[in-house]
């Protein structure tokens, strides 16, 4: 109940090639290796990532970049909360608007 069923690959019925050959190949021995050093030779390892310099410019680039970004971002969000403000205070008016038409056409009969 809580093991999944695998579907069952079906053969393929389809044209199949037939499997090729490998003939296996004469090696021949070459010049013998060059002998192993004992002592290790220390090799610095190359950085995994770049290393990032900061310079006084680009340190100020990167501040001035940040405080655009979250004045354009404080912008936005001003903006948008400015704008359901005042839907908000329309849709208020008109609601008293209309009331105030309702009370006056019931007072008239």
């Amino acid at each position: 109940m809580f093991r999944p069923k695998l579907p069952t690959m079906p053969q393929p019925t389809g044209l199949t090639t037939p499997p090729t050959v490998i003939h296996p190949t004469t090696i021949t021995p070459g010049t013998p290796p060059a002998p192993v050093p004992l002592a290790p030779v220390a090799v610095p390892a190359p950085p995994s990532r770049p290393v990032v310099q900061l310079t006084p410019g680009t340190a100020l680039a990167l501040a001035g970049g940040g405080t655009a970004v979250v004045l354009v971002l404080g912008a936005v969000l001003v903006s948008l909360l400015l704008a359901v403000a005042i839907t908000g205070a329309s849709v208020a008016v008109c609601a008293v608007v209309l009331r105030s038409l309702l009370a006056s056409e019931a007072k008239r009969r």
